[in-house]
């Protein structure tokens, strides 16, 4: 996703919307508004009441009606995501926000659940909701006439929220479908194992969707076909490392302290320089009285002129931006860490601040592949979740 902003909260969950929603709408909004006819004409099955066409173009009031349809099926998803939310908080996972996007919303959970039939719960709750809105969107159309205008958006929330609680029962993992999937092959099976074997799945569905995406010109299948089969890759990998690193800290991967290069803020520049051709390195701590300050790297160096090296120290070209992190905290919030700040490597800190280590994200992967060549990734069984 891109940049997305809070609008609110629903139950203490920060409600947020992505920028691409924004550029998605007004699209949702012209393409509902210029196919009303042919809307009307699908959904004519299941509107009880005979509607013409000339009721629902009159002027700009498909636009209209456009608009409405559009805003009424974001809703729709968001309810969708807060179906996720609260079967998620009824286990008691922490629900970092609900985000709506081109592609419709995400729930975003903190942890990834620890049981089976707690996953299976969750990723099921989302399609009820969507079934349930379709219900209660179509009911009134049974009891009362309605206008034409209202009629209309009825029927096409109803079977919209019904058609998008089939699209995400497909077993195209991440979709809802997808974590069903995984969740009932986790009940015998290592989580990793389990998420191997469903991605892979995934991925073949995402291959399906994309073709069909191309077969009909349908520029947002495309688009979810290729959301699908990358965030298939990535949530593999994550639990993967997730459970290889499970159980490990910071300091059992770090680089000690007393092994580490560092230099001090009154270094000179040509100091400096001369530091990084013998021992082959291109950024170094920079450590005052025990503790990090900063980072400099041949980079910064290499902006200073060669007749101002000897003057200029450390501490005038450094970056003074720290990110530190505990020797007792786990190694895979490290690499959260890391990837939140877009850096590569994290300070070791202790309780009062001194400079204790260093660790990398190159040492975080090597401790992952030897644990992967070992099998060690497999240590999660059902039992454990």
């Amino acid at each position: 996703m891109f940049k997305s902003f809070r609008v609110g909260s629903v139950l203490g969950i920060p409600i947020r919307l992505d920028i691409t929603f924004l550029l998605i709408l007004p699209v949702f909004a012209y393409i509902i508004g210029a196919q009303v006819e042919l809307l009307l004409d699908l959904l004519e099955p299941v509107i009880p009441n005979e509607i013409a066409a000339t009721d629902l173009t009159d002027g700009s009031l498909q636009w209209g009606l456009g608009l409405a349809g559009a805003l009424g099926l974001f809703l729709c998803v968001g309810l969708h995501e807060l179906g996720h939310s609260v079967a998620a908080m009824r286990y008691e996972y922490d629900i970092e926000s609900i985000t709506l996007w081109i592609f419709g919303g995400i729930a975003q959970l903190t942890d990834t659940p620890e049981h089976w039939r707690h996953e299976f719960v969750i990723a099921l709750a989302g399609p009820i909701v969507s079934i349930i809105l379709g219900g209660v969107a179509y009911l009134p159309l049974l009891v009362l006439d309605w206008p034409a205008t209202v009629t209309f958006l009825l029927a096409y929330l109803a079977v919209m929220n019904i058609a998008l609680a089939a699209f995400n029962m497909l077993p195209a993992f991440p979709m809802d479908g997808g974590r069903v999937l995984r969740a009932l092959l986790a009940r015998n099976r290592s989580l990793p194992r389990a998420t191997k074997l469903a991605s892979e799945i995934g991925k073949l569905f995402a291959v399906l969707i994309g073709i069909f995406g191309l077969f009909t010109f349908n520029i947002i299948l495309i688009g979810i076909a290729f959301f699908v089969y990358i965030a298939a890759s990535g949530e593999t990998e994550r639990v993967m490392m997730e459970a290889a690193l499970r159980d490990v800290r910071v300091d059992d991967v770090m680089t000690a302290a007393d092994q580490v290069h560092v230099v001090t803020p009154e270094l000179s520049i040509s100091d400096l320089l001369d530091r990084m051709l013998a021992e082959r390195t291109t950024a170094f701590p920079v450590v005052a009285n025990g503790s990090p300050i900063g980072m400099v790297t041949l980079t910064d160096a290499q902006q200073v002129q060669d007749f101002e090296r000897d003057a200029l120290e450390v501490r005038d070209v450094m970056s003074r931006e720290l990110h530190t992190i505990g020797a007792e905290t786990d190694a895979m919030d490290a690499i959260v860490q890391m990837q939140e700040a877009s850096v590569s490597r994290l300070f070791v800190v202790d309780r009062h601040g001194s400079f204790i280590g260093l660790i990398s994200h190159g040492d975080l992967m090597r401790v992952f592949n030897i644990m992967q060549q070992s099998g060690d990734w497999e240590r999660v069984r059902p039992g454990d979740r």
